[in-house]
């Protein structure tokens, strides 16, 4: 009887604990970096004046968007001389702790100074990627700094146009980076501990896409969109498992993190790049077709659901971006939404949440069938470029003008 109770209590503590998991939004694009919000519940309308506002805090620049786990919300952002690792608390949006490194990044073609990179969240530590290629990890509970790598000036990194921006990602032991650095450190492994270098990989040059890892075929696969490469590493040692070009030369950026479901790769960059998706059951990979016509994003990220893509095409800054719904498996445009502009996606509950760059938050179904909203409110006057962030029924993001902006907190959740 007593090895029965013991195990029900054991059971009961691994259950709270996945489900405390499924709640949290520890790294860009969520837990599983692909936008998607398991286990979350939406509201199925919201009242006229738009979901309520719990809290908002001031931030500086920057556009490295939020993560949230347990209590915490993290956020990462430049305040003066200094960028600044610092938690707040999801109830009341008071400051819990503060973790300062000097700035060293002076800006490139955007007069915002970063950083870029969103906080990546695990086991307890805190790790971020800054503008000028500084590699930090803290703890979560206190901020104390753990270790840190001048990674841009140890490895000859290019801040390119806008600064480091590829959020670094772990496998196991060991935390990847695009670094796009001289002789052979394109992409570079740290450890978690003590941030040594386990090993370096490619002459890849630096984008802005954050990488994201798949099992494919019994196969641990690292993959990242680089400068001109969609490239497959094996995370414990850099071989490189495949590659394929993609990318153009001259003033053009590579930003949307590749996606991987049903043994398929996914990925997209505008500036006449395109979309391709290709077959990678066996490894490596076999196109299945490739489109600049289709889903061409400038450096946000589509969502997966049920063979279908939810996401947006075109570019910000020149012509009119496009909402648009794909079928996987063709690159067949079921259903378009006409100057709908520059969003981030998030999908939960069946449905989606929409923060467009300029303030404006939309609640669709997400459905094949037609676009269908179900709610809009204007959450921000000023620009919403940052990733936005889905955790217990609250959706966090912040917003940046001159320089500074503030990171908000809208209870966005239904019944559970």
């Amino acid at each position: 009887m007593t090895k029965l109770v013991m195990a029900a209590i054991v059971l009961n503590l691994l259950l709270l604990r996945a489900s405390a998991f499924a709640a949290d939004w520890p790294q860009i694009l969520g837990p599983e970096r692909n936008g998607r919000a398991q286990g979350e519940k939406l509201a199925p309308a919201w009242p006229e004046a738009g979901p309520t506002l719990k809290w908002r805090y001031k931030l500086g620049a920057g556009y490295a968007g939020p993560t949230v786990v347990g209590k915490q919300v993290v956020v990462f952002h430049r305040v003066a001389d200094v960028e600044r690792i610092e938690a707040v608390n999801v109830a009341d949006g008071k400051s819990l702790w503060k973790s300062d490194s000097p700035a060293e990044y002076r800006g490139g073609i955007n007069e915002d100074l970063g950083p870029r990179c969103v906080p990546l969240i695990h086991a307890g530590h805190v790790y971020t990627f800054g503008a000028a290629g500084e590699l930090r990890c803290v703890s979560l509970l206190g901020g104390q700094q753990k270790w840190s790598r001048a990674v841009y000036a140890e490895y000859e990194g290019d801040e390119g146009y806008f600064g480091a921006g590829s959020t670094p990602l772990v496998v196991d032991d060991k935390l990847l980076v695009n670094v796009g650095g001289k002789k052979g450190s394109g992409i570079v492994a740290f450890a978690l501990d003590t941030g040594k270098t386990v090993w370096k990989a490619t002459d890849e040059k630096a984008s802005y896409s954050s990488p994201t890892s798949a099992v494919i075929g019994g196969q641990e696969h690292a993959i990242f969109v680089t400068r001109m490469s969609t490239i497959s590493v094996d995370p414990a040692n850099g071989d490189v498992r495949f590659r394929f070009p993609f990318g153009k030369t001259g003033p053009t950026v590579n930003a949307a993190t590749p996606l991987v479901f049903d043994n398929r790769l996914f990925v997209s960059a505008s500036y006449g790049v395109g979309a391709q998706l290709a077959d990678v059951s066996s490894g490596k990979p076999e196109k299945i077709w490739a489109s600049d016509n289709a889903m061409s994003s400038q450096y946000t990220t589509c969502v997966f659901d049920q063979g279908y893509l939810y996401g947006v095409d075109g570019r910000e800054d020149i012509g009119g971006a496009v909402l648009r719904c794909l079928e996987a498996k063709s690159g067949r445009a079921v259903w378009s939404v006409e100057g709908f502009g520059v969003a981030h996606v998030i999908l939960a509950d069946g449905k989606l949440l929409l923060l467009k760059t300029t303030g404006e938050l939309v609640l669709a179904e997400a459905s094949p069938k037609a676009f269908k909203k179900l709610a809009s409110a204007r959450v921000s006057d000023s620009t919403t470029r940052a990733l936005p962030a889905l955790a217990n029924g609250q959706f966090y993001f912040r917003d940046n003008s001159r320089g500074s902006g503030e990171l908000r907190c809208y209870a966005v959740g239904g019944e559970r």
